[in-house]
């Protein structure tokens, strides 16, 4: 199993970061702090303190000097859970017809948060939406192997994917691909001045002044726009008024400015275009191609606003035949075979899921890794920027992180000294603070959260 000094490490080299910023990181803290055979407090430490230590080290470049930055790995694993309760109540974040199915020869995982996609998954079953319930959907499954439903799924434009081992994930052309791609890419895609920041005064956050456009939805993307917030980047959540959401953005809308902008409308594209003009960083997690066909892929972004940081964030990758499929943490752990292996080192051969969303929650902190990564050269070199990170990538990247001895016995740690409570448009918000330290200027969010639409979408 790697130490987690070791993995920060070598996500600080991959970004090309000067080595000598991670003497000041101090991690504590060991697996494992969450029942897994797998190395998830590792992952949850090592890149929220690579987030934070970046944001920190463009604070540096921008005349800060260089500060201390503490991660536990208890505290960096329970944020990691995405835990909160308002005004008293933990809500309940999973459709009731969400969840592992068994099939004629196996299982599915069906995630069903989102109204459309639970319809579509009980229409495809040929049940009444109106009327089915979750024992109809199972009796429904046991005359489709698995492999064949999640297929039927994917051409259907729904999320459904089939247990499979690591052996089985492995053998599959999409496995291959993921594999032969690296954790993040950083690349330039455009020629750009460099994007005056104005530098820090002593007491500011590193990232104070850079304004994020975050066009995320559920759950990588949004935690990574949480953590920009953490850091001090005036970040504005770009929601549709037509789209649907679900009870964790009340969690992940902390730090955030909340506004509705329609791109299919003119008004909406004509705000858009003036929130562009003023931004430094886009991340967008929509399906793949969504925004291309809108007008608002990468290069297109680029040219109306020369020295964005653009970060994509996909399910599957950008390679292999499922390069274009939507896809959701608890799905992309049961294709990729993690469930199955966490069934296995349990004993009973029962699937498991991890004890998290680490897929969503590392990914999003690889986000704002990369976006602060991406920054300082922008800032150093000029240039137009293109992130791009996947959970499917991420759950390669915990792979090779090692298994645990003995890791599901571990006990979750009491979460009651990490919370906080704030007031928030939602209600009374009780949640856990942010886990990475900095010496000099603590990280955490100064503005409430707020239901979308709450802001007008301008940045004065």
């Amino acid at each position: 199993m790697a130490a987690a000094s070791q993995v920060l490490r070598d996500l600080w080299m991959k970004a090309e970061l000067p080595e000598e910023a991670l003497a000041c990181a101090a991690l504590t803290g060991a697996d494992p702090v969450l029942p897994s055979s797998f190395a998830v407090g590792t992952a949850a430490q090592a890149s929220i303190a690579a987030a934070a230590l970046a944001a920190c080290e463009l604070g540096h470049q921008r005349g800060a000097a260089r500060q201390r930055v503490g991660v536990d790995m208890a505290h960096a694993s329970t944020e990691c859970t995405g835990w909160f309760s308002l005004d008293g109540e933990v809500p309940d974040l999973w459709d009731a017809f969400s969840g592992l199915y068994r099939c004629a020869d196996g299982h599915v995982r069906i995630h069903a948060n989102f109204a459309h996609h639970r319809d579509g998954a009980l229409q495809l079953l040929g049940l009444d939406p109106a009327q089915a319930t979750r024992a109809d959907a199972e009796a429904a499954l046991m005359a489709w192997k698995a492999l064949d439903f999640e297929s039927a799924a994917a051409a259907a434009g729904l999320v459904a994917t089939a247990l499979r081992s690591f052996a089985q994930w492995d053998a599959t052309p999409q496995g291959q691909a993921v594999a032969a791609q690296p954790l993040f890419t950083i690349d330039r895609i455009g020629d750009a001045p460099p994007q005056a920041l104005p530098p820090l005064s002593a007491g500011q956050r590193p990232l104070e002044g850079v304004r994020v456009l975050d066009l995320t939805r559920i759950l990588a993307g949004p935690v990574g726009g949480k953590a920009l917030a953490a850091y001090g980047a005036d970040v504005m959540l770009v929601n549709a008024p037509h789209l649907p959401n679900i009870a964790a953005i009340a969690e992940t809308s902390r730090g955030k400015r909340s506004v509705h902008v329609d791109l299919r409308s003119a008004d909406g594209r004509a705000a858009m275009q003036r929130l562009l003009t003023e931004a430094h960083v886009w991340v967008q997690g929509y399906r793949p191609g969504g925004l291309q066909a809108l007008g608002y892929g990468p290069e297109a972004v680029a040219q109306q606003r020369p020295g964005i940081v653009y970060v994509s964030l996909t399910a599957y990758g950008t390679q292999g035949p499922w390069a274009t499929r939507r896809g959701f943490d608890s799905l992309v752990q049961t294709a990729m075979g993690f469930n199955h292996a966490e069934g296995e080192a349990m004993g009973d051969g029962r699937p498991k899921p991890l004890p998290l969303q680490i897929l969503d929650e590392a990914t999003g902190y690889l986000i704002a890794f990369g976006a602060a990564a991406a920054l300082r050269r922008q800032q150093r070199e000029g240039g137009s920027w293109h992130v791009q990170v996947s959970l499917a990538q991420t759950g390669h990247w915990l792979r090779t992180l090692g298994r645990v001895p003995h890791g599901l016995r571990a006990q979750a740690p009491d979460r009651t000294p990490w919370l906080e409570t704030s007031a928030s448009g939602f209600g009374v918000l009780r949640s856990v603070r942010h886990s990475a330290v900095l010496e000099r200027t603590p990280a955490g969010w100064t503005r409430l959260a707020v239901p979308p639409g709450t802001d007008a979408p301008a940045w004065t």
